[in-house]
């Protein structure tokens, strides 16, 4: 069942029309068509991810990479990457966030103001004290 309200009208030729609520957005260089009307959900696919997901995801691709042997060193995904090596070493230490933080990274509910650089340089070791760095620091 359609939560949307779609008007359908017959000519007198015969042809029809329907008349349905849509809006119409750009996004970067394409066109994007949602729906509108009462309720309309947001999908997840609506929403661009944040640069902590994006540096996160790179992160996992790129720890996936050396894992398999993609990649032989972090000098070698440099290369294939077309990036700088601090850059990827730096990025490397996201995964071995708390589970607690690679969520809040996810869900977007980091404290307000969190950085990449906040997490990603130098991270305690153990998990309690991430969790309790970052937000000390954070006022939380």
């Amino acid at each position: 069942m359609s939560k949307f309200k779609v008007e359908v009208a017959t000519g007198s030729d015969g042809s029809i029309a329907f008349d349905v609520p849509l809006k119409i957005t750009k996004r970067g260089y394409r066109k994007l068509v949602q729906l509108t009307g009462p309720k309309t959900a947001e999908r997840p696919w609506d929403t661009q991810p944040t640069a902590l997901q994006r540096a996160l995801s790179r992160a996992e691709r790129w720890r996936r990479m050396l894992e398999s042997g993609e990649a032989t060193s972090i000098n070698d995904l440099a290369a294939k990457e077309g990036t700088d090596f601090s850059y990827i070493a730096r990025l490397l230490n996201l995964t071995t966030l708390a589970p607690q933080l690679v969520a809040a990274i996810l869900d977007d509910t980091l404290p307000s103001g969190t950085t990449v650089n906040d997490l990603a340089i130098n991270p305690p070791l153990l998990w309690s004290e991430q969790l309790n760095g970052l937000y000390a620091k954070r006022g939380k």
